[in-house]
């Protein structure tokens, strides 16, 4: 056999080949063409190159980096049985649904940061190996391009350029995984939130389950993330109440009983009607229970007074403001059909 014998007639389905040239060896198999066809069409100098162990790249130079991509997904994929695939979940996207072959594969890491569009992820062609998510059970090795992560249980993959990527905040966790740089986690880290990727809790969560809040640098690069976070958790506190018509609470206070014990700090307090409201910026650490428990010890505390307490979380401020207003909104109204609350002193925090 040359190099210019033609391939079997019948055409190559698989989805891959025709946008990016690549296939595998059980798929050119199918197709008939023989494992002796396939090493000569990979020798040095042939018209094909076996770019990772059963994934074929159907043209002699160097792959692009969605190529690339498309083989660390070829070559960690679960194959087909009986014609299909167990899909892996997907979030809904702009690009549709993901390709089947792909079953219980996921890009992670920094190639997934960089699909989501990262600024401070490196770009994919400087990178030496993609990130890939698979399960426990799967027997892989990493080799060439392809780096294996091995996960108790797939997330929910997000299709971006038709590649299924890791959440932001499972792949940032991935990528911190591999980091030693503390200014590296920290812009990363800081992006995710100025950026509104996602919100420090959920980094945080995901970050204390691959148990990496004992590394200092971490530690340090999350406590800067919490207080990024909380501040521009602020900035929406304060443009809710001037974009929906809410009357101007005073901000930042602390409340006391006159002569009597400190009730707790606020984000916000309306005097008159007695409504106050708390941002929820915790950030899902080992001690959340306890900070959990002073939470709702203040609040019950506050309402035994008379004051009403709305608890509001960054996310529901990013993505509902407009529903956020209303429930402050409905609690001010409602002050009028209530029981005057106990005199408070209203300090400055």
């Amino acid at each position: 056999m040359t190099h210019n014998t033609p391939l079997s007639p019948r055409p190559l389905h698989h989805p891959a080949a025709g946008r990016r040239r690549l296939t595998t060896a059980a798929q050119l198999r199918a197709h008939g063409v023989s494992a002796a066809e396939t090493a000569e069409r990979c020798r040095p100098g042939g018209p094909w190159q076996q770019l990772l162990p059963n994934v074929v790249l159907l043209h002699p130079g160097p792959p692009t980096s969605d190529e690339r991509l498309h083989a660390v997904l070829l070559y960690a994929a679960r194959e087909r049985t009986a014609g299909r695939a167990a899909g892996v979940p997907v979030q809904p996207g702009a690009q549709g649904t993901p390709d089947p072959v792909y079953a219980e594969a996921v890009i992670t890491g920094l190639a997934a940061l960089t699909l989501h569009g990262f600024h401070s992820a490196p770009p994919l062609p400087s990178l030496d190996a993609v990130d890939v998510l698979v399960p426990r059970t799967r027997r892989l090795r990493s080799t060439g391009c392809a780096r294996i992560v091995r996960t108790a249980a797939l997330p929910a993959a997000v299709q971006v350029t038709g590649v299924p990527v890791a959440p932001v905040a499972r792949a940032l966790a991935d990528a911190v995984a591999g980091l030693a740089d503390a200014g590296d986690v920290r812009r990363l880290l800081t992006e995710a939130v100025r950026g509104g990727h996602c919100e420090p809790a959920a980094v945080v969560r995901e970050l204390n389950r691959a148990r990496l809040l004992g590394r200092p640098h971490v530690v340090d690069a999350v406590d800067s993330l919490v207080a990024e976070g909380r501040a521009i958790a602020e900035q929406r506190l304060y443009r809710m109440v001037r974009e929906h018509g809410l009357p101007d609470p005073v901000w930042n206070v602390d409340l006391r009983l006159p002569g009597g014990p400190h009730l707790g700090g606020l984000d916000a307090y309306w005097p008159e009607q007695a409504v106050a409201l708390e941002l929820d910026t915790r950030a899902h650490r080992q001690e959340d229970d306890a900070l959990w428990s002073e939470y709702a010890r203040k609040r019950e505390h506050l309402e035994r007074l008379g004051i009403t307490v709305v608890h509001v979380t960054p996310r529901k401020l990013r993505e509902a403001p407009e529903q956020q207003a209303a429930v402050v909104r409905t609690a001010l109204m409602a002050a009028r059909d209530r029981e005057p609350a106990a005199y408070v002193v209203v300090l400055p925090r």
